[in-house]
């Protein structure tokens, strides 16, 4: 991870420390050890770093699948995970990061509803960041549905500081039956710097191999 990123995000608390999920959590989650490693047998399949949009000058990385909320709380989707919830980090040598966190739920109908409040919370984040500290200006797009198993959605989120950061992330909320799962991509930059093409395409695969 780029030492200018983690120094600069060392300090910010509350909502900044929720942004910086977006482009600085990488390094964070890299060097933390995980609380418990989740059963194989009990959780779907998480993807693979060569799964994750291509970076141009470095690989993907990942961490263990890991029982529980991840710690800090990803931005938009953190306050609505239950404590079931299963998460694996990604990281690249450079300011670029990704999280995928999945639930199962009782039934189908749990699991239909959860997606829903995911989609609502992305929906309404931007407002709700700027809402929260006045130096935050986001703003978001909403990328559509994709057509896999029970259906996927992809959301944009661009955030930039009074003091000069600006963050890109991607999420997507996808489900197949019970199981609902988010990934979220997240570097440096703006809406041109957003590999949307190639992160619907790991929605697709991340929906397609929860079982």
């Amino acid at each position: 991870m780029g030492k200018t990123m983690h120094g600069r995000t060392r300090g910010i608390r509350t909502t900044v420390a929720a942004l910086a999920a977006l482009a600085a959590v990488a390094g964070v989650t890299a060097a933390a050890v995980p609380a418990a490693a989740a059963p194989a047998s009990d959780t779907p399949r998480f993807l693979e770093p060569a799964e994750l949009p291509p970076h141009p000058a470095s690989p993907w990385y990942a961490g263990p699948v890991t029982a529980g909320q991840p710690d800090p709380l990803p931005v938009c989707v953190g306050d609505a995970l239950p404590s079931i919830a299963s998460h694996r980090s990604y990281w690249t040598e450079y300011d670029t990061n990704a999280q995928q966190i999945t639930v199962v739920e009782r039934s189908e109908q749990r699991a239909k509803d959860f997606a829903a409040l995911l989609r609502k919370d992305i929906a309404g984040c931007a407002k709700k960041l700027m809402e929260q500290d006045p130096d935050i200006t986001a703003t978001q797009k909403n990328y559509g549905r994709l057509d896999v198993e029970e259906g996927a959605h992809v959301y944009g989120l661009h955030t930039a500081s009074a003091w000069g950061s600006s963050d890109i992330g991607l999420f997507s909320v996808g489900r197949d039956g019970t199981t609902v799962t988010v990934v979220r991509w997240g570097q440096m930059g703006n809406f041109q710097h957003a590999q949307v093409s190639d992160f619907k395409a790991t929605t697709v695969t991340a929906v397609d191999k929860l079982y």
